[in-house]
């Protein structure tokens, strides 16, 4: 057990390092950020290896102009999840070796875009900004239209830069996104774009986040509602997990998306994290808010060793704050005093009652077992009977969806 001394030492690191975090990225974002009506792109980068003297501008950077035909069909073979992981990537960290390798295969894909199963060979020039939907971990989204098909698209843009993390968390976004772009519970990737300045991930475009819909609607979701969201991000998650060894390490209500079919999915895998024996190695912060409390006291902080059961603490924060339409710390003031109450409060538990199911509660008070050890991992969670009732229970979520988008509509005007 750490002193009080000690552990608020650790509080404090974890704070100031947050803030680093969040500042470095909310200065890339305003160094790519210019008005709706400057979205331009500059003169092509010719693709001979050589980095580009100017500095780029916000959707801008120096962007190779594609040696195939503009837009003519693709006809070749490879697809958005055609990377491969080198043999043994699950038992250690990539190295500086490792992401050069990445990046170079990722390469061979860029400026192919995947639109209503059709590749089309693409010119950057040819991608027009409509303006920001939002910003993740290390970048900005931006809606875009792919002017011949004039199909719209989220499209991902990040700074390539001599920071070893950042460009860690750039190629995690694109190893991820490009080898889950099929599975129906995680966003889809359309292609990407690779500049010597910037990397842009092209993916489908979704209704909003749930962040966003709370905030606008100032509702707490329906049960049912929220039922299938989690079926969907249990799911998700363990996909990542068994399938690809992937922790998330950032789950929140702004990492779940929408539309207007009533579609879930999960998405921003910058920070996500490699499991060496199911276990994360590396400390890349998150967001505090939904820190679990063994990533902010680690039992051995020689070994700050923890595992998906993380996630699955982020993942019932969410669950409270997306039932209740309040985040279950809303009170703090600072990162401190979040992850101080983390540790050394109850956890934000619901009641049974005519508002919330025993099957709700019941949940989310596993999600939230402030001993690790003693939290279910996802195939029990899968097995719960919260889960297993909206696996198969027939809800209307686009219903809900449209009658929240009116209202909406009606807080905007």
């Amino acid at each position: 057990m750490s002193t009080s001394s000690s552990l608020n030492q650790r509080i404090n690191d974890l704070e100031r390092r947050l803030k680093v975090e969040n500042k470095s990225r909310d200065n890339d974002r305003q160094r790519h950020l210019v008005p709706n009506n400057d979205l331009v792109f500059p003169r092509p980068f010719k693709l001979d290896g050589h980095a580009s003297p100017r500095k780029p501008r916000a959707f801008g950077g120096d962007f190779p102009a594609t040696s195939r035909s503009s837009s003519a069909p693709s006809s070749g073979r490879r697809r958005p999840g055609g990377i491969s992981l080198e043999p043994g990537s699950r038992s250690r960290q990539p190295d500086s070796a490792d992401i050069e390798q990445k990046y170079k295969e990722i390469m061979k894909m860029t400026g192919i875009l995947t639109l209503n199963k059709q590749k089309y060979n693409t010119d950057i020039h040819e991608m027009e900004a409509l303006g920001e939907l939002g910003h993740g971990t290390c970048g900005q989204v931006i809606r875009m239209r792919h002017k011949p098909t004039n199909h719209l698209m989220a499209v991902k843009q990040m700074r390539r830069s001599g920071n070893k993390e950042e460009n860690k968390r750039i190629i995690m976004d694109l190893d991820v996104v490009l080898k889950c772009h099929d599975y129906p519970y995680i966003v889809q990737c359309i292609g990407t774009f690779i500049t010597p300045s910037e990397v842009w991930i092209c993916m489908e475009l979704m209704s909003t986040c749930l962040d966003k819909l709370l905030k606008r609607t100032r509702l707490p979701i329906p049960e049912k509602i929220l039922g299938k969201m989690a079926v969907a991000i249990v799911k998700a998650l363990d996909y990542l997990k068994e399938k690809h060894g992937v922790i998330h390490r950032d789950v929140k209500p702004s990492n779940i998306l929408l539309d207007q079919n009533g579609i879930v999915k999960l998405c921003d895998f910058g920070i996500s994290g490699r499991l060496v024996d199911s276990k994360a190695k590396t400390r890349s912060a998150g967001c505090a808010a939904y820190m679990a409390p063994e990533r902010i006291d680690p039992p051995d902080p020689q070994r700050p060793d923890y595992d998906i059961r993380a996630d699955v603490w982020s993942l019932g924060i969410t669950l409270v704050e997306l039932t209740t339409g309040e985040f279950p710390y809303k009170d703090c003031k600072t990162d401190f005093e979040v992850l101080t109450k983390v540790l050394q409060d109850d956890p934000p538990l619901l009641s049974p009652g005519p508002m919330y199911s025993h099957e709700l509660c019941s949940f989310i008070r596993d999600c939230l077992t402030k001993d690790y050890k003693k939290r279910p991992k996802y195939r029990k969670l899968l097995e719960h009977p919260f889960i297993k009732k909206y696996e198969v229970e027939s809800v209307d979520v686009a219903k809900w969806f449209s009658d929240m988008s009116e209202i909406m509509a009606c807080y905007s005007s």
